[in-house]
């Protein structure tokens, strides 16, 4: 019974009553956030984008550290605009915390980051009722975070987390939520008390890993064995010199893929697609990318430096570029589609260097054209994509829907360029001696400028994603295409004739 008058309440209900009513009331819930409500650590996406806008950096994060990790990511948090809205949360989690709010459970989000990026985290997901982080001062973790708790907690808890660092807060929790935790967090958690509520990590999978690692990719170092090829080249050695040229060059690759990747991971998670990719969706955590970076990349140096000192030049300078292009020059229009195609005709010259092969200006100007309209095949595939889901502008990128149509024609005009300077390489003396029946290379022409002309048609109507090597290397019609080409030079080079 309640007697009301004006603003004053009187309860009148028995004071057991009132005793057992509190008693049944669910304990607050209080949540972890880096590996728990989302796969990812604040603090590492933090540290990428304040080093992508400025790898120098690096000395500043060095010096806030000895201040305590705690001022470091207070010194952080304040230099980045994180967008959180992009975070690959925890779906599981997620609605289980919703079913325990409408359950009438307070609910606090309870996190080591730097409380500023803690509260905006909680603003985005609208579920929590009050966050405690890291002040700058005091690293909230392990017993910092238990005694926060224990202070904010009125008679009792219930804690949600994933890892080795939760396990004092579990100690004392009067429930436990195991969230996203490895076997050997579970089986801890599991002798302190029965968890009320496990939800299961997403298993890992190397296969995943091989993803990070662009296998596929590899394919486009197949452009080291060009010169050998063009030069009619057929010794063994300098072909056994290229093949380990080609698993360096495919370690770096990948090695500068996964810093790419890493770099790249907002606007990859706003991409339809990329979002998928091992690092944006937090399959692979970021502390294992930079892991398989520090493997990677001083094995393929190493082995570049045996096969030969400039080879090495040649792989410094393709990192340099790369990272470059991962930083900067991939945001500005046009520049980022001339800088890939230079990447891919670096790929040629660098092979001409490991075989020892003279590369021709022909070589070389039909290679930049070809590939400048492979870049842009995979930039005009993209913005496809991005005006079919009602983007304006792409993201992490310097381009428009509107840039489209100029684009396409630019694509185009580069291929039949390319087509056009294997025509005067064809009709030129230095084909006639490379090729003994080099009239017979005019037939390359129709089929080049049907697999150029087909792939503009693919990209126009949305078949090719944003890969066209991939989709090359899928493709039948592609292959078909390639033997066609590979057995009329053949034939070219061939000394046969009639007596």
């Amino acid at each position: 019974m309640s007697v009301s008058s004006g603003s004053l309440s009187i309860d009148a209900q028995p004071a057991p009553a009132r005793v057992e009513a509190e008693r049944a009331s669910p304990l607050p819930l209080y949540v972890d956030l880096d590996g728990t409500l989302t796969y990812t650590d604040l603090l590492f996406e933090s540290v990428l984008l304040l080093l992508k806008r400025n790898p120098l950096y690096l000395f500043a994060l060095l010096l806030w550290l000895t201040r305590g990790r705690a001022n470091l990511k207070a010194q952080v948090a304040r230099r980045v605009a994180l967008d959180v809205a992009l975070l690959p949360y925890n779906p599981d989690m997620l609605a289980y915390l919703r079913q325990q709010r409408l359950n009438g459970r307070r609910l606090i989000l309870a996190s080591a980051s730097d409380r500023m990026l803690v509260q905006r985290v909680a603003d985005h997901v609208g579920l929590f009722d009050a966050v405690l982080g890291s002040d700058g001062e005091t690293n909230l973790k392990a017993r910092n975070k238990l005694h926060a708790i224990e202070q904010d907690a009125a008679e009792g808890f219930a804690y949600a987390g994933n890892g080795l660092a939760d396990v004092p807060v579990w100690t004392q929790a009067s429930e436990i939520v195991v969230v996203n935790a490895s076997s050997a967090v579970l089986r801890q958690a599991q002798q302190l008390r029965a968890p009320t509520m496990v939800i299961a990590p997403r298993p890992f999978r190397f296969r995943t890993v091989f993803k990070a690692l662009r296998l596929h990719q590899w394919a486009k170092n197949a452009l080291l064995f060009v010169p050998l090829l063009a030069g009619h080249e057929l010794d063994p050695l300098r072909w056994l010199l290229t093949l380990a040229a080609f698993v360096a060059f495919g370690m770096c690759a990948s090695a500068t893929y996964i810093i790419n990747d890493l770099f790249d991971l907002p606007s990859d998670r706003a991409h339809p697609r990329k979002q998928h990719r091992p690092f944006a969706s937090a399959a692979l955590s970021i502390p294992f990318g930079v892991a398989l970076v520090a493997i990677l990349l001083p094995v393929s140096l190493l082995l570049a430096a045996a096969i030969a000192p400039v080879f090495l030049g040649m792989m410094l300078l393709y990192i340099a570029v790369t990272l470059l292009y991962s930083a900067r020059l991939k945001q500005i229009a046009i520049v980022d589609v001339l800088v890939l195609a230079s990447l891919y005709t670096h790929r040629v010259l660098a092979g001409g260097i490991v075989s020892a092969v003279m590369v021709s200006n022909w070589l070389l100007a039909v290679s930049l054209f070809i590939f400048l309209s492979l870049a842009l095949v995979k930039r005009c595939a993209e913005l496809e994509f991005m005006s079919g889901d009602g983007n304006v502008a792409l993201a992490g990128r310097g381009y428009r829907s509107t840039d489209l149509p100029y684009l396409v024609s630019m694509g185009m005009a580069s291929g039949f360029a390319a087509v056009m300077l294997l025509a005067l390489y064809v009709d030129s003396q230095i084909g006639n001696v490379m090729y003994p029946h080099v009239e017979l290379l005019w037939l390359t022409l129709p089929v080049a400028l049907f697999w150029i002309m087909r792939l503009w048609l693919k990209t126009s109507r949305m078949e090719i994603h944003d890969d066209p090597l991939l989709f090359a290397i899928t493709d039948r019609a592609s292959w078909i295409v390639a033997l066609f080409i590979a057995g009329i030079a053949a034939s070219a080079a061939l000394p046969w004739g009639f007596a």
